[in-house]
């Protein structure tokens, strides 16, 4: 194997996944990545959900005690390991608001669906008892030929 699709494979190793097939949750994502903040968002989160952020980080703090950037107890290598939990805690909460905003989606369309089918069970009700009526005076004609006299 080359080593460009190789290496595209190290640092991108989840699939991506295909565009939805539901009408609305493709509107959504639509809407959705027009917006450049929601772009940068949904590539650092994935970034930061993949090994390579694994990989980064410990050949990072590999280096920072091996070279010896800093003394023991590492004060300013704990500032930036705690700056970034937080923001990626935060590109978490934001990646699942996502992922709620998208079952929403689902679920409203669901609901329509629920709706509609509602609806047209209500008319097949009705056509079934407009059958019913129409068998019964269908066999009360029919009983009423065979009653006349001289059928």
């Amino acid at each position: 194997m080359p080593l460009k699709p190789r290496l595209r494979k190290f640092l991108r190793p989840v699939p991506k996944l295909g565009p939805p097939t539901l009408p609305p949750l493709l509107e959504h994502e639509r809407e959705r990545a027009e917006a450049r903040q929601n772009r940068a968002a949904d590539a650092i989160t994935a970034f930061s959900g993949s090994m390579l952020f694994v990989y980064v980080h410990i050949i990072w703090f590999g280096c920072w005690i091996g070279f010896g950037v800093e003394k023991y107890p590492y004060g300013l290598l704990t500032m930036i390991v705690s700056l970034e939990a937080i923001f990626l805690s935060t590109f978490v909460m934001i990646s699942q608001n996502r992922a709620d905003a998208k079952r929403q989606v689902i679920a409203d369309a669901q609901w329509k669906t629920v709706e509609k089918e509602d609806q047209q069970n209500v008319q097949l009700l009705e056509l079934s008892r407009q059958i019913l009526a129409l068998t019964k005076e269908i066999r009360e004609l029919a009983r009423s030929v065979e009653d006349r006299p001289g059928s």
